[in-house]
């Protein structure tokens, strides 16, 4: 606020009415805690994945100025996401989790994704993860 950046302060109000109304939806369905960190973390990515795809279609209809406006959202927002693994980083993640539950068949392919889920939501593309259990268990 003191910096005067109104970019980056709409932005950090955009996250916390996120994380606000989650909470308030979390607390409705009974959890006297809210959201936790995983959560928090999901949104986080959410909001990311959400201006990438704003940024492209800004872009396919000619307006670079928007699309970079969504750009500059994308890295206030990623201040506050861990460190992204890197592909080779992913790979050995993904045959640490399909060592670590045993996985041997496609049909295992939900228990794999499901451990990478709980150790790094916020670390990596989930999408991007997903074909290559499929690819190692197939």
């Amino acid at each position: 606020m003191k910096d005067r950046d109104t970019e980056k302060l709409s932005t950090l109000r955009l996250i916390n009415a996120a994380i606000k109304d989650r909470d308030i939806s979390a607390r409705g369905e009974g959890r006297e805690d809210g959201v936790d960190e995983a959560e928090v973390l999901a949104i986080l990515g959410k909001m990311v994945k959400q201006r990438q795809e704003s940024a492209r279609a800004y872009e396919e209809g000619g307006r670079i100025d928007l699309a970079e406006q969504e750009r500059t959202e994308i890295g206030y927002i990623e201040e506050f996401l861990p460190r992204q693994l890197s592909d080779e980083e992913v790979a050995k993640a993904v045959d640490a989790a399909i060592a670590e539950t045993g996985a041997s068949s496609i049909r295992d392919m939900g228990k794999v994704m499901g451990a990478l889920k709980a150790r790094y939501t916020g670390q990596m593309d989930f999408g991007a993860a997903g074909p290559m259990v499929k690819a190692r268990l197939g």
